[in-house]
């Protein structure tokens, strides 16, 4: 086996949920190099998800649009219907939801707690099930790939509902991974850095800056192209074929800082 073929995706499918940020949009475009073919889990306007579909198409990849809500299992149910339909099989699974907020903690209302913990951790674990599941009657050695935040590990100011979102992610990252090994189905997270996005922009003062790149030692942020390597090994069966319940970080150095 050449060393190039063990990261090909090539016959394998695909599902991305959170495709439309900066570092969603990115995976979805790794994932269509490496030859997978890609569902792309929209929830609102189509144009977004319709704009995507062509550029991977543009690269000679395969796409389709499946409209979802990620806070209701029927919705999810639906749009992976339509997925095992179209293609007859799910192999590979990105959560990548990633909803903000920078509201003080005492100002934070239980509306507000609810959408981001619905859409950041129920959301990935109903997709991760359901994803499952096709996994397991198809007897596809399946991998479900968590996109997690650096600041699951450590408590960072101006984030809080957010981060123990993720922190939640990563825990259940580790259960699903102990749940379903025997069913050959990894799961595993990529704890991305800082990457600036427009969820996170405005809080990305000069003074915050300068504080982030004083914690990495690479002293600066990621580019999303950064994530793809991450990404791809994870998704292929041949390259990362024994590793489930990791929590990889691609962050520059900022979570082995401390002094």
């Amino acid at each position: 086996m050449k060393n190039n073929d063990i990261f090909s995706l090539k016959g394998k499918t695909s599902a991305v949920i959170g495709w439309s940020g900066v570092l969603g949009g990115g995976m979805v475009q790794a994932l269509a190099e490496a030859g997978a073919k890609t569902a792309i889990f929209y929830s609102g306007n189509p144009d977004g998800a319709e704009n995507r579909k062509v550029e991977v198409e543009r690269i000679g990849g395969e796409a389709i649009i499946c409209k979802a809500d990620v806070r209701s299992e029927e919705s999810l149910k639906k749009a992976f219907q339509k997925v095992e339909e179209t293609w007859g099989r799910l192999d590979i699974l990105v959560n990548a939801p990633g909803v903000n907020s920078i509201t003080p903690v005492m100002e934070i209302t239980e509306e507000e707690w609810d959408r981001i913990m619905e859409i950041n951790l129920k959301g990935v674990f109903l997709a991760s099930r359901i994803a499952a599941d096709i996994m397991m009657r198809n007897n596809i050695p399946g991998s479900i790939i968590n996109i997690s935040s650096a600041s699951s590990e450590v408590p960072l100011s101006k984030v809080f509902t957010y981060s123990i979102s993720k922190a939640g992610m990563n825990n259940m990252t580790k259960f699903l991974a102990r749940e379903w090994a025997e069913k050959n189905i990894r799961v595993n997270a990529i704890m991305p850095g800082f990457f600036p996005a427009e969820q996170n922009r405005k809080i990305l003062t000069k003074e915050r800056t300068e504080a982030i790149f004083n914690h990495t030692p690479m002293n600066r942020f990621g580019e999303p192209a950064e994530l793809a390597g991450a990404l791809i090994w994870l998704a292929s069966e041949k390259a990362s074929s024994f590793v489930t319940g990791a929590i990889i970080p691609v962050d520059g150095g900022f979570t082995s800082m401390t002094i």
